[in-house]
C-alpha cells in the first residue's frame, strides 16, 4: 500500500473522506515541513512519516466538531491542525495565526485559496466579526487559551481545545464565562499517545464582549 493510499485509508476511520489529489497533498506539505525543520526547527517531529500520525491524523480527529465557515487556528505552528483540515474543507476559510514569523511562512507552503496566514499574538490581533470555530492544539492550559482567544469568540463561537490526558486540573479552574459543550477521547491511527477535545462556548449569561475569565 502506497502512503497516499494508507493515508486516505486511516483519514476515512476519522469520518474523513480524502480524495487521492487530497492525500498527495497533504504528503507534499509533511516532505516540504521536514526540509524546512532542518533549517528553522519548525516542529519536534522530523521524519515525514511520523508527521502523517502525529500532524496530519492528529488534526483531522478533529473534523467533524467543526463548526460554521469562518475557522480560527490559534497558535497553529507549521500549520497544524488548520492547514489538513483547509484542504478538507474548501468550503470553509481558515485564518493560521501564529507570533512566529518563520512558521507562519511554513504555513503558506500549500497555497491554499481557503486559507489565511497571520503573523501576531493571538490576544492582540482584532477582527471585524468573530469567528464560528476557534481551533487550539497543545497552545496553552485551557483557562489561559480563553483568555487569549476571547476578542476572536463572539457568544455562537465554539473553541475546540485539543488536549493529550484528560485536562482535569485545567477544567476545574474554568471561570464562570466559558462552559463546556461537549469532550471526547480522540483516536488517532498509529498514535498510541492519549488525545482528547473539549469543546467550550461562552456561558449564556457571559457579556460577548467579554476579555476574558472571570
Amino acid at each position: 500500500m502506497s502512503a497516499s493510499e494508507r493515508l486516505v485509508q486511516d483519514a476515512a476511520t476519522l469520518g474523513v473522506a480524502l480524495t487521492s489529489a487530497d492525500a498527495a497533498r497533504l504528503l507534499t506539505l509533511t516532505a516540504e515541513l521536514a526540509r524546512w525543520n532542518r533549517s528553522y526547527n519548525l516542529t519536534a517531529i522530523s521524519s515525514p512519516a511520523a508527521m502523517v500520525t502525529h500532524h496530519l491524523l492528529d488534526s483531522l480527529a478533529v473534523n467533524a466538531d467543526l463548526a460554521g465557515t469562518r475557522i480560527a487556528d490559534a497558535g497553529t505552528g507549521a500549520g497544524f491542525p488548520g492547514l489538513p483540515l483547509a484542504v478538507c474543507n474548501p468550503q470553509r476559510h481558515f485564518t493560521l495565526i501564529d507570533s512566529t514569523a518563520k512558521k507562519v511562512r511554513a504555513a503558506s507552503l500549500l497555497e491554499l485559496t481557503n486559507v489565511t496566514a497571520l503573523h501576531g499574538r493571538v490576544e492582540s490581533l482584532k477582527f471585524s466579526a468573530p469567528f464560528d470555530t476557534v481551533l487550539a492544539r497543545a497552545f496553552a492550559p485551557i483557562p489561559e487559551l480563553l483568555e487569549k482567544v476571547a476578542s476572536l469568540c463572539g457568544p455562537q463561537t465554539r473553541v475546540l481545545a485539543m488536549k493529550g490526558k484528560w485536562p482535569k486540573e485545567e477544567l476545574a479552574a474554568l471561570g464562570p464565562s466559558w462552559r463546556v459543550v461537549s469532550s471526547r477521547e480522540l483516536t488517532v491511527p498509529g498514535l498510541a499517545a492519549a488525545r482528547c477535545l473539549i469543546v467550550l462556548a461562552r456561558s449564556d449569561d457571559a457579556a460577548p464582549a467579554a476579555a476574558g475569565l472571570s
